[in-house]
């Protein structure tokens, strides 16, 4: 909002509209960050956290099992975030896309209202991302907790590690933590279980080359859980803790089972475990332990 009077004045240089866009959204962007990363606190307290780390003998894992144990609440389900992220990057562009056209002169009151109306909804829409009430977290991340439970229950092959991350929901700290204090990751597979509900086809979520690669790997082994497979990229405004070890260098993915129902529940009161099956959770925890 700061920005529109910049657009529209005969009385400002031309460049100072995009001068003030671009020194708001660094801005921004430096905040937004040290909030995701845990740098900034807003202030509220500090709290102390720990991952959990199971291995069989004195051998390192080759395959690591990975799922987070903390949930959260917000002011509106993951759907209304990815809904809010995808408005608040339309949001950018189009005030970017004002800010270079001011460079030629003032802005109509017509071109205003619209950039207006985006700042408007994008703020509004990312507002509520705050955190509020209480979840249980039952698909997002019981369900992961329960593969990662089963696959150690099932397995007892030494190449087989258990690693369950706390803090992924306030900014994948946990994985962040284990990434920088691991040596030689790109030695080790990272199969992170985040949301296996009873609906939906089953994703498997890679970020590189070497991860794509992963996946068709682990493919044949989830034959057995019987659902349809698809790989894909992570989309835009969702976070997981495979994120962070891909960028260590390891060959490292996601597996979900989701709907839109499901982006609906997570991250609100409703993620309760009545009329929920874990049926395809503990399918897959037994499936992901199986190294060729």
């Amino acid at each position: 909002m700061i920005v529109l009077p910049f657009l529209g004045s005969p009385h400002l240089p031309n460049w100072s509209a995009l001068a003030v866009w671009i020194t708001g959204l660094l801005a921004l962007g430096i905040v937004a960050t040290g909030i995701g990363l845990g740098w900034v606190s807003l202030g509220e307290p500090a709290r102390e956290d720990a991952n959990l780390i199971a291995t069989r003998g004195s051998a390192r894992p080759r395959r690591w099992i990975v799922a987070h144990l903390d949930s959260k609440a917000q002011g509106h389900s993951m759907a209304g975030r990815l809904i809010a992220v995808w408005v608040s990057a339309v949001a950018i562009v189009g005030l970017t896309t004002l800010s270079l056209v001011r460079l030629t002169g003032p802005l109509s009151p017509w071109w205003l209202a619209l950039g207006a109306a985006i700042a408007l909804a994008a703020g509004i829409l990312a507002g509520r991302g705050r955190l509020e009430g209480k979840s249980l977290g039952a698909r997002d991340n019981g369900t992961g907790m329960a593969a990662a439970l089963t696959a150690a229950e099932s397995s007892t092959d030494p190449r087989v590690g258990i690693l369950i991350t706390s803090a992924e929901e306030f900014g994948l700290v946990g994985a962040r933590v284990f990434a920088r204090l691991t040596p030689d990751l790109h030695e080790a597979e990272f199969v992170n279980l985040d949301t296996l509900d009873q609906e939906g086809r089953l994703f498997i979520v890679s970020h590189d080359t070497a991860g794509a690669r992963f996946a068709r790997d682990l493919e044949p082994a989830l034959a057995e859980v019987r659902l349809p497979i698809r790989r894909r990229r992570l989309p835009l405004g969702i976070f997981v803790d495979s994120a962070p070890l891909a960028k260590a260098r390891a060959r490292s993915v996601t597996i979900g089972r989701l709907t839109w129902n499901t982006l609906r529940c997570i991250h609100t009161a409703a993620d309760t475990p009545e009329g929920l099956s874990l049926e395809t959770a503990e399918r897959v925890g037994k499936a992901v332990t199986r190294i060729n």
